[in-house]
């Protein structure tokens, strides 16, 4: 299990990131994949190469007639197909641990594309390893496997080991993966419609935000009007009152000197 610990790590710190639906495919990819596949899995496909028998003692038919029942280890392709999927994951999660500092509504975009491809790309791989699985394998591990394959000299029958045990588990993954599908593609659903509906609340903030920008403008030209005519009255008048009373103290001057002539 030591090599699994860093995958679990991962989808350990990937869940402060995730919705919901996220949630439940990391508890199916921790549990029912990499759980399984670090304990079960491993002691059941350790030795099916040594333990695939053939009729035949020619050297080099054995190795060829395995190499045409199992063309990839069902082991080694589950493991290929989770680290696969783990990768996007890894490259969102550095880029969600560099900017967690940064809450600005431009970056908190930018991480809900980048985490919407990290779940359009798990959708597509989960899909093309369940086609690739059933293409492969089937549903069912066959426990004799006729081959006429060089260097055999005849058509010989070989055996594989524990072969139904293998098919309960080639079901068992194929299921967990049906349902992992299922999960990333409705996660994919509800994240976008979460993006858009984010980018289209940040529009309408930009655009209240100008709104209000504009009517604050006009607000300070409009006092800026308002106390341009109040100093313009003001100094009118001052003006009309200096005049007033200048004339008031020549027209008082004007009969005084009437008065003194008479």
């Amino acid at each position: 299990m030591g090599e699994w610990s860093f995958l679990g790590d991962l989808f350990d710190k990937l869940q402060s990131h995730s919705s919901m639906l996220g949630r439940f495919w990391l508890l199916l990819m921790l549990v029912f994949r990499i759980l399984i596949l670090g304990t079960v899995a491993s002691d059941l496909f350790e030795d099916e190469q040594e333990e695939f028998a053939c009729n035949t003692l020619q050297p080099g038919c054995k190795q060829v007639c395995y190499d045409m029942a199992f063309p990839i280890s069902q082991y080694r392709f589950w493991v290929f197909h989770i680290v696969l999927i783990a990768s996007p994951s890894l490259v969102f999660l550095v880029y969600a641990m560099h900017h967690s500092k940064r809450q600005e509504l431009a970056r908190d975009l930018r991480l809900k594309k980048l985490y919407l491809i990290n779940v359009a790309f798990r959708m597509v791989a989960e899909v093309g390893f369940l086609l690739s699985q059933w293409w492969m394998y089937g549903f069912k591990v066959e426990a004799q496997f006729p081959c006429s394959r060089f260097p055999c000299p005849y058509t010989v029958d070989c055996f594989t080991s524990r072969p139904a045990e293998k098919t309960i588990f080639l079901c068992f993954y194929f299921t967990v993966g049906v349902v992992s599908a299922a999960s990333s593609c409705a996660e994919f659903v509800y994240s976008s419609t979460k993006l858009f509906g984010a980018r289209s609340e940040a529009a309408c903030a930009c655009r209240s935000a100008g709104l209000r920008g504009s009517r604050r403008e006009e607000e300070e030209e409009e006092e800026g009007g308002g106390r341009r005519l109040k100093g313009a009255a003001t100094r009118s008048g001052s003006g009309r009152k200096v005049l007033s009373s200048g004339h008031k103290r020549r027209s008082g001057r004007y009969v005084s000197s009437k008065l003194l002539l008479v």
